[in-house]
């Protein structure tokens, strides 16, 4: 196949221009929020399409092996919030100087202020102990799962839901808090409500904690570590993430 013809079956699939711009938007404009969320409740037709959305994202063999936790009840955001209480004090004592002082100051999470708590979670047997694709990698079920929260991620994003991903818990804590069976692998508490603004920027970025990699390093040709400064694509690389950092400081929150 040419390049010609090449081009002209890609344009055939192609989403429109208005769409593959509201799919990049949704991209680079997706933040981890943590301390803007606003009691307004979210309307279950609005939750059901972002569980729907999650629920077709790609999974290994087509196990599917996730289940969506809705959270509403203040008491059991209190379980999950205490779980986390216990982690986030022994995680601080991990860092040392500036970094634990930056680390105390950082708020990273809005358990108890966003009106819906999500916890997604991967049945590792729920079709049994061979899987067409887990055959050898075994953690792909795992992945699976990710996909499902980064499906649900984007699609609140583009309801103008913000959502925030509680990683700070302790397994075992986070199963007793919501009655998860030890044979269940909690992926990911989501914090999911409507917010007073998205920042321009991820806040560990603007906090100064780590900046944003240049993506031209990040990327190898033929073998691991090589690189290749010459080749096209690193131009263009570096021209489109220019282009995304700055439509994520000028769209509109």
């Amino acid at each position: 196949m040419n390049t010609a013809q090449a081009q002209a079956t890609q344009s055939v699939h192609a989403f429109t221009q208005e769409a593959r711009d509201a799919i990049y938007h949704t991209i680079f404009s997706r933040r981890d929020v943590r301390g803007q969320f606003l009691p307004t409740p979210v309307p279950d037709e609005v939750l059901s399409r972002i569980l729907t959305a999650a629920h077709y994202a790609p999974s290994v063999g087509f196990m599917q092996p996730w289940n969506f936790l809705v959270v509403r009840s203040q008491d059991t955001k209190r379980r999950v919030h205490d779980a986390f209480a216990k982690a986030h004090a022994e995680a601080a004592g991990m860092f040392e100087g500036d970094k634990r002082a930056v680390y105390q100051r950082l708020k990273l999470e809005g358990i108890l202020e966003s009106p819906i708590g999500l916890c997604i979670t991967c049945d590792r047997e729920r079709t049994g102990p061979v899987v067409v694709g887990r055959t050898h990698m075994k953690t792909m079920d795992l992945y699976s799962s990710v996909c499902a929260v980064q499906n649900l991620w984007l699609a609140a994003r583009a309801e103008g839901l913000g959502v925030g991903w509680v990683s700070i818990f302790h397994q075992a804590d986070l199963q007793q808090a919501l009655g998860i069976p030890k044979g269940i692998t909690p992926i990911a508490y989501l914090c999911v409500g409507y917010v007073s603004h998205f920042h321009a920027k991820p806040e560990l970025e603007t906090a100064g904690w780590l900046p944003r990699l240049p993506v031209e390093d990040l990327v190898y040709f033929e073998q691991w570590g090589q690189r290749d400064d010459q080749q096209p694509l690193i131009a263009h690389l570096r021209c489109d993430q220019a282009a995304a950092q700055c439509s994520r400081q000028t769209a509109p929150a």
